[in-house]
């Protein structure tokens, strides 16, 4: 009996709520009850309708996910304007900075105006003429510069002015642009969702069988990843362990783990995925070794007895040349029975962190946090960690095996939107 199983998880903004799900595809008997009778015709002008049902699916599909990273980008676009080094903060500082000396240069004009005609004022009767002009003449120029200073000031509030309303506006333009494409979102999911059920009724209607819940997000099971600094300097190794707890009172038949690692530039733009190497400590026969965690693949951690946990290793290697940067480290796991439920983390957490350029000295750093739906992860207690000694790659199967993820980009990574599609067919009972 062949076994398909779907894992979908869409991770918004750090701000936001990440969209989750956790949904499970039948299980197809390798014979099936022989359907009623149909024409040839009939078939022809069924089949049609369930590829045009497919087809809008996938694009639903991907207009949802382009308005998830519209609405990231949104999200970005308005917490880049609260940082320091944003060019409208920078303008309105050096503007206020520019106000502050003019104000003191004005104060000062000013007091040598004061200055000036106490001075005449102070003259005897005594003085000569030419004392007496020279007097008027400081008074004159000490009231040409104040006038100056003061005409100065006047324009560098003006430029204060002028910096802080174009941030305001600036701020104001970024808040309606996420409403507009959080709407769209939603909008978007709606279509997604019509589209998915049109599909299922359809083939329902054609003699599919109708999809069962035996796959659920299991809340007692979690990924925690820990040891992994938040702050990575380039041409640096780290390494750092996922742990898998099973903290429900059933035991877990065959339990993976998924981790992945995703990088951008500063600015969000680019991605610095080839600088990046991520690595597990594979022991196979009692030989160990590390080699690169291939994308889109489970690491299988066998057997998890009720309150029980398993570890695996993982190193991190950063290019030298990496240019600065914020990477994601996303962790989840899920499981398998023997009885044929099979379900995950009610989350994929996601572990941001700053990739520093070569040489920089970090400081102090902390580990990363993660961020699971929108809360920080705290584990589940688990009875023992059990380091994982005989790991091996989930087996797919052969040509049913059908792998693959779409990690969203820039703002993903910025603080973090994107989507992940795991998709994977693989035979009941074969090793993993």
């Amino acid at each position: 009996m062949k076994i398909r199983r779907i894992l979908a998880t869409a991770v918004a903004a750090a701000v936001t709520t990440p969209v989750v799900f956790l949904s499970a595809a039948p299980a197809f008997a390798d014979t099936k009850p022989s359907a009623p009778a149909q024409t040839q015709n009939d078939k022809q002008d069924q089949a049609p309708d369930i590829e045009q049902l497919k087809k809008d699916v996938a694009a639903a599909q991907k207009a949802y996910d382009a308005a998830v990273l519209a609405e990231a980008d949104a999200m970005k676009a308005k917490k880049d304007l609260e940082k320091p080094e944003h060019e409208l903060q920078v303008a309105l500082t050096a503007a206020k900075t520019a106000a502050a000396e003019a104000a003191t240069k004005k104060t000062a004009a000013d007091t040598k105006v004061a200055e000036a005609e106490a001075a005449l004022a102070a003259l005897s009767p005594e003085a000569t003429a030419e004392e007496k002009a020279a007097a008027e003449q400081a008074v004159t120029d000490a009231k040409t510069a104040a006038a100056e200073a003061a005409t100065a000031k006047t324009a560098a509030d003006a430029k204060v002015v002028e910096a802080d309303t174009k941030l305001v506006d600036a701020d104001v333009a970024a808040s309606t642009k996420i409403t507009t494409t959080r709407n769209a979102t939603k909008e978007a999911l709606k279509a997604l969702d019509a589209a998915k059920e049109a599909l299922k009724k359809a083939e329902e209607e054609e003699g599919e069988e109708p999809p069962h819940e035996d796959c659920f997000p299991e809340d007692k099971f979690t990924s925690v990843v820990t040891g992994l600094p938040s702050k990575v300097v380039a041409g640096t190794t780290v390494d750092f362990k996922l742990r898998l707890t099973n903290g429900s009172d059933r035991t877990l038949d065959d339990a993976y783990a998924f981790v992945a690692i995703h990088a951008f530039d500063e600015k969000g733009l680019k991605p610095l995925d080839k600088y990046l190497d991520l690595e597990w400590y594979e022991v196979v026969k009692g030989r160990g070794s590390w080699n690169d965690v291939p994308v889109a693949e489970e690491l299988s951690v066998g057997t998890l007895k009720p309150k029980a946990s398993a570890e695996i290793k993982l190193r991190l290697k950063v290019d030298a040349n990496t240019p600065a940067g914020q990477g994601l480290t996303f962790a989840a796991g899920d499981f398998w029975n023997e009885d044929g439920t099979c379900g995950g983390t009610p989350d994929l957490t996601e572990y941001e962190f700053d990739i520093l350029a070569k040489g920089s000295n970090p400081g102090k750093v902390e580990d990363a946090k993660g961020t699971p739906g929108g809360k920080n992860t705290t584990t589940q207690g688990g009875t023992s960690t059990t380091a994982v000694t005989t790991g091996q790659l989930a087996k797919t199967g052969s040509n049913d095996a059908m792998p693959q993820i779409a990690l969203a980009g820039g703002a993903a990574v910025a603080l973090g939107a994107g989507a992940m599609f795991i998709v994977r067919r693989r035979k009941a009972g074969a090793n993993a």
